[in-house]
């Protein structure tokens, strides 16, 4: 990878910035999927590391409409037509995680991500406009 960081590297740090605050966490800190390894942002590591690694912006839909084309379309659970049940309920990790993922991507790549331009307005979160969703 052109970053420095190996893949393993930067898939060790994802997982050390989400993992610990994943919804499907057991009490003991294990993954509580039945599959772990059907986990959709670990899946298909390699393509998301490259995809967010493509793009150079401080849009965080830039980030999205990449992750869009480049991963969910090799994804399993998403359908010829682009819609994704797993997304819409909420239960695919890469969509859930999304802005940590890119954060500890572009951290451990050197990248500056100015957060502003995400959108966020103190405790109020991440403003998502309403023609896209997460």
């Amino acid at each position: 990878m052109p970053t420095g960081r190996s893949l393993a590297e930067l898939e060790s740090i994802v997982r050390n910035w989400v993992c610990g605050v994943c919804s499907e966490r057991t009490v003991d800190g294990s993954c509580g999927l039945e599959k772990p390894s059907s986990c959709a942002l670990f899946q298909l590591f390699p393509q998301v590391a490259e995809a967010i690694e493509s793009v150079t912006s401080d849009d965080i839909y830039d980030y999205i409409g990449a992750i869009r084309r480049n991963v969910c379309g090799m994804c399993l659970e998403q359908s010829p037509d682009g819609s994704c049940e797993a997304r819409q309920q909420v239960r695919c990790a890469l969509d859930a995680y999304l802005l940590l993922v890119v954060d500890a991507i572009e951290e451990a790549t050197g990248k500056v991500f100015q957060r502003p331009a995400l959108g966020f307005s103190g405790q109020a979160g991440l403003r998502i406009r309403p023609e896209i969703r997460l």
